[in-house]
């Protein structure tokens, strides 16, 4: 499945050998299983390690046992939530869903119809026995007299079970159990099912499910090293690995290692990396006697945070920064005539990756192919793949971490900065440092902070939620960010032609002197260093920017007066926020630019086709900053 979708996804489970079946039938007894659903997009992963201890954790606090997790296959299913939500399947049904709450910091049960009918007879605790009031059930609230019998201690909020003669209900506690049984609405049924459902609950392991989705596993990877072998044959570049140090990459290697005589491993160090991480990854190599080649970032990240502000999850500048630029220095050195690159992306990952194709050139990494050969596998088909290969992983997915990447990214979940803070509390308090910093200097509060407010630039409904229910005025854009005010759309000319306006605020990190370098790739510049202005002129208009942001661009056509009006924000862009990943200047087939200390732009090479601005990192950021107005001002932050 290689979209996002909404509504259902259908998979089968073997009631007889108790496991996923991914194929037509069970590799194990031969038998179809029986149909069941979750969510879409439908990405399940197996749940092991810590993650079952968690989920367990979870059962015995509100029900008192969690028996039925600890010798069975249980696979989690990514949905919709404020941080880390999944639906939890045992035995072939969704049971519950599991979240973690940022306010409490800590993880949450739902109960659903058939796990509530699961625990009817298991539970120790949490357990409600009541008259079954009459009509529809499902969203009803019970009464205190209508509670016969009260199992163990629970507080308001709580998942119950709920039992109603042979009617059994996933409820929600409105009260403590000490005053269950006095008031009005004091439980409310959220999902009800029938307390008869069977559940053969057999017992099984991972190699179980191996061997059940051995064929399946088997034809993907024959899928995947075919096409692998159809585009090496065609192409004489030499082959390389994106190894990451997560599973995608991993499974990744199993199929290159079929596929290809021999290959190198590329590593990008961005300083950021979790101890584990590079531990995992040096030892691999080591122990296969693979190539490893790394790309090292140092300390950069530390170096531009105070230009950018701390990377939100609409603002990944950090990825650009300490990744693609170190990479791209990496390619040019060690491939100087390009490599094809084997990289684990997949197409359920994001929405950005919903339509990836197998061939994909990176913008930004010249002479770079890249090979997608699992795009449409899911989670649970690339952990299936790397235990039937028996491929050693990294050690943050037994401690419940979903994703590997670096410790302090935006993108992690809340659960596992958590977690990131018992194992490494000198690398999270560093960086909670430096936040609590960053948050007084732009005026926001601790709890800006705390709650992770910071991970966006634009806050999305969710977190608008969070603040409602935290009572917190929080600003709907980040106080940091960068701003691009429209004044004037591209709009006829007094003086013949269209002229489009607008001012851009932005932190002034260099020189201006930087952004009439820029604009040499524009067109001719004549720049004055005392006022902080500069003209372009190019052949279809003139363009003029002042050092206070305002930008200015008259050209014949409405067309060509937006597309000078753009390569002006992006030469500003660049200029004041230059990275020094010095990727412009590899892409330039005339050696016209240069851009380590300093942009330097040489007129004479010049040829003002563009492609430099197109590779810029920086200059991208327009598209975030702009958006299509309808003849009136716009206003548009980083998203």
């Amino acid at each position: 499945m290689s979209r996002y979708q909404h509504g259902k996804v259908r998979f089968r489970w073997c009631d007889t050998c108790g496991t996923l079946v991914l194929g037509e039938l069970c590799g194990i007894c031969g038998r179809p299983g029986r149909e069941f659903e979750v969510s879409a997009p439908g990405d399940l992963r197996p749940c092991f390690g810590e993650g079952v201890g968690t989920l367990a954790e979870l059962f015995v606090r509100h029900f008192g046992t969690s028996g039925p997790l600890r010798t069975r296959n249980v696979f989690l299913n990514k949905v919709a939530g404020e941080d880390r939500a999944d639906e939890i399947v045992l035995d072939g049904r969704v049971i519950a869903t599991m979240r973690f709450e940022l306010i409490r910091n800590d993880f949450s049960l739902e109960l659903r119809a058939e796990g509530a009918a699961l625990l009817a007879k298991a539970a120790r605790k949490g357990l409600v026995k009541a008259r079954r009031p009459p009509g529809h059930l499902k969203g009803k609230k019970l009464d205190g007299g209508d509670v016969l019998e009260v199992l163990g201690d629970f507080r308001s909020g709580d998942p119950l079970v709920v039992v109603m003669g042979n009617t059994v209900a996933a409820g929600e506690a409105r009260t403590g159990s000490d005053q269950v049984r006095e008031g009005e609405r004091v439980i409310h049924l959220r999902d009800v099912g029938k307390a008869d459902l069977p559940f053969p609950l057999v017992p099984a392991n991972w190699e179980d499910f191996v061997h059940a989705n051995r064929k399946y596993l088997l034809s993907l990877e024959s899928k995947a090293v075919s096409d692998l072998r159809s585009f090496a044959n065609n192409s004489r570049l030499p082959l390389t690995l994106s190894f990451s140090g997560g599973k995608d990459s991993l499974a990744c290697y199993g199929l290159a290692k079929k596929a290809f005589p021999r290959f190198d491993l590329l590593f990008v160090d961005t300083g950021l990396e979790f101890p584990e991480t590079m531990e995992y990854v040096h030892g691999f190599a080591r122990a296969r006697r693979e190539t490893l080649k790394v790309a090292k970032a140092g300390r950069v990240f530390w170096e531009q945070v105070g230009s950018f502000g701390p990377p939100a999850k609409d603002f990944r500048w950090c990825c650009k920064v300490c990744k693609l630029g170190p990479l791209t220095s990496l390619i040019e050195e060690q491939y100087p005539k390009g490599t094809v690159t084997v990289e684990g992306n997949r197409a359920l990952e994001s929405f950005a990756r919903a339509d990836i194709g197998f061939v994909e050139r990176n913008p930004f990494v010249p002479n770079q192919t890249v090979l997608n050969p699992i795009r449409h596998w899911r989670a649970v088909e690339v952990w299936g793949y790397i235990w039937m290969e028996g491929l050693e992983y990294n050690p943050l997915y037994e401690r419940d971490f979903e994703r590997i990447g670096c410790y302090l990214c935006a993108s992690c979940l809340g659960s596992e900065w958590k977690a990131t803070g018992r194992m490494h509390p000198r690398l999270h308090r560093e960086w909670e440092d430096h936040l609590r910093r960053w948050a007084e200097q732009v005026g926001v509060s601790e709890d800006f902070v705390r709650y992770g407010f910071w991970r966006w630039k634009s806050l999305p409904p969710k977190m608008r939620l969070v603040a409602e229910e935290l009572q917190m005025k929080v600003p709907q854009m980040r106080n940091d960010s960068m701003e691009l005010r429209i004044s004037k759309g591209s709009s006829p000319c007094v003086t013949g032609g269209f002229s489009m306006e607008g001012v851009l605020s932005i932190p002034h990190k260099r020189d201006f002197s930087q952004v009439a370098e820029a604009l040499k790739t524009v067109g001719k510049v004549k720049y004055s260093p005392e006022f902080e202005v500069a003209m372009v002129k190019t052949e279809g208009g003139t363009l003029k920017i002042f050092g206070g942001g305002h930008i200015s661009a008259i050209a014949p056509t409405k067309e060509e007066a937006e597309a000078l009006f753009r390569a002006g924000v992006e030469a500003f862009l660049r200029g004041q926020l230059c990275t020094e990943c010095r990727i412009c200047e590899r892409n330039c087939e005339f050696g016209a630019i240069t851009a380590e200390g300093q942009l330097k732009v040489d007129e004479k090479r010049c040829r003002h086709c563009g492609k430099c601005a197109e590779a810029c990192v920086v200059s991208h950021y327009y598209d975030k900053l702009v958006k299509a107005g309808s003849g009136k001002p716009l206003y548009a932050g980083i998203k």
